[in-house]
């Protein structure tokens, strides 16, 4: 299961994104990049970046290692901005903490560049989960200590915003001709080859699990926060089997680079 913490101090609010993550201590010494279920974007963002971060971190991509952290409100009694202020007191109870990487980099990729396989990989990934948010706009990829990282999925899996349609969100091609890494050729044929016999029921169970049952209480539709990780994982594994075939805007190997 994921580690569990408690916030200690609040050290300061981060601007990327709309959600106001922020920079926080906990009772374990460590410092985490938090999310917050109080945030605009809700629960559902904090599952996504749960199964998704995991189900990466299993396919072995590095991630920052994920943790539940225990907010109690009153931290935000003595933040000077009121928005700040107003998200502590509306996130009480469990919320997501991210390892905090000490002298990473945003990714730049005409500083950094990625051999196919890697960015094969990633395109592919991205593919499966279905984010949209990996452009080279926003790539949400750190260089620590001379490695990439993969980091925000809060982006993802867009159909558990409307579950009566999941099933033919999941069925609709990915387009990559926007992604950060497209630009490296990647070999989406040659990680669909390593990745797909990998992601089983039994990977994904596994990974939702993971997911706190507060984050899936009373989710319309579903009786157990059970029957809603089944609802999760059902998508990922049909897509993994097939979703190589369905990703348009870029070439699938190093030849298509040439």
């Amino acid at each position: 299961m994921l580690k569990e913490v408690t916030a200690t101090r609040y050290i300061t609010p981060l601007r990327e994104g709309g959600s106001l993550p922020g920079l926080v201590e906990a009772d374990d010494f460590g410092t985490y990049v938090m999310k917050f279920t109080g945030a605009g974007q809700g629960r559902k963002t904090l599952v996504a970046e749960v199964v998704c971060g995991e189900l990466a971190r299993r396919l072995g991509f590095r991630m920052p290692r994920l943790a539940t952290v225990r907010l109690d409100p009153v931290l935000g009694l003595g933040e000077p901005e009121q928005q700040v202020q107003d998200l502590l007191r509306s996130s009480g109870g469990t919320n997501l903490g991210m390892d905090f990487l000490s002298g990473a980099l945003g990714y730049d990729p005409l500083a950094f560049p990625v051999g196919p396989a890697e960015a094969g990989r990633i395109v592919w990934f991205d593919a499966l989960i279905n984010n949209v948010d990996r452009s080279w706009r926003n790539p949400n990829l750190l260089v620590h200590r001379g490695e990439l990282w993969l980091i925000d999925h809060g982006a993802t899996m867009i159909w558990h915003h409307n579950w009566p349609s999941a099933e033919a969100s999941a069925a609709r091609p990915y387009d990559a001709g926007d992604h950060a890494l497209a630009r490296f050729a990647p070999d989406v044929s040659a990680a669909a080859a390593e990745l797909a016999p990998r992601v089983t029921e039994d990977l994904l169970a596994e990974v939702t699990a993971e997911i706190p049952d507060a984050w899936l209480a009373d989710e319309p539709g579903f009786d157990t926060p059970d029957d809603l990780r089944r609802a999760y994982a059902r998508p990922l594994l049909s897509r993994a089997a097939v979703i190589a075939e369905r990703i348009t805007g870029i070439g699938f190997g190093p030849e298509e680079g040439k």
